[in-house]
């Protein structure tokens, strides 16, 4: 049995990329309260604050294996998949409300109006000429990203992609997309 006191976090971590267990303990029972009460201090309610800190122990466990104590502290580490998560949740929110009230239908109809049918078919049409711009590397982040809205971690872990390279693929791609537009001006 390993003793906490004489173990740094970084060899906590080292631990826990290997399965163990204690160790993961160790860090959960360290960090937990910290975590939560990070997230509350970035806004976050109460019982948000607590699912996202649960999630950030559960990715902590899963991704151990790419903390690379060369790079950052360990706390530095889990704070930042902390902060990932809360900026995650605020993104698929805002998402989500731009989506409810773009798809907002009429209660008194279930047809489309005529003029919103035109206007929604031409959108859609450039949207589609847009996303024939990029490249398929490209449109594969662009369509995970904005359109299935899944976060950037979960795109890269999804492709087999350094987490780099997906926010590099975006960036361009979301240049493309405003030089494409520009036309439309």
């Amino acid at each position: 049995m390993h003793d906490r006191v004489d173990e740094t976090d970084e060899a906590l971590l080292a631990r826990v990329a290997g399965g163990d267990r204690e160790a993961f303990a160790c860090i959960f029972a360290a960090y937990a309260g910290k975590v939560k009460g990070y997230l509350l201090r970035l806004g976050a309610p109460s019982a948000i604050a607590e699912d996202l800190a649960q999630d950030a122990m559960v990715a902590i466990w899963r991704r151990a294996s790419s903390f690379d104590a060369m790079k950052a502290k360990a706390s530095t580490w889990i704070f930042v998949i902390a902060r990932n998560a809360w900026i995650d949740k605020l993104r698929r929110e805002k998402t989500e409300l731009a989506y409810r009230s773009v798809t907002i239908v009429s209660e008194e109809s279930g047809e489309e109006a005529p003029d919103a049918a035109s206007m929604r078919t031409q959108t859609e049409d450039q949207v589609s000429a847009a996303m024939r711009v990029l490249s398929d590397d490209q449109r594969q982040v662009v369509q995970l990203a904005f359109f299935e809205d899944r976060p950037h971690s979960e795109i890269a872990e999804r492709l087999a992609l350094p987490l780099g390279t997906v926010k590099s693929r975006l960036r361009l791609a979301l240049i493309k997309l405003r030089a494409h537009w520009e036309q439309y001006k």
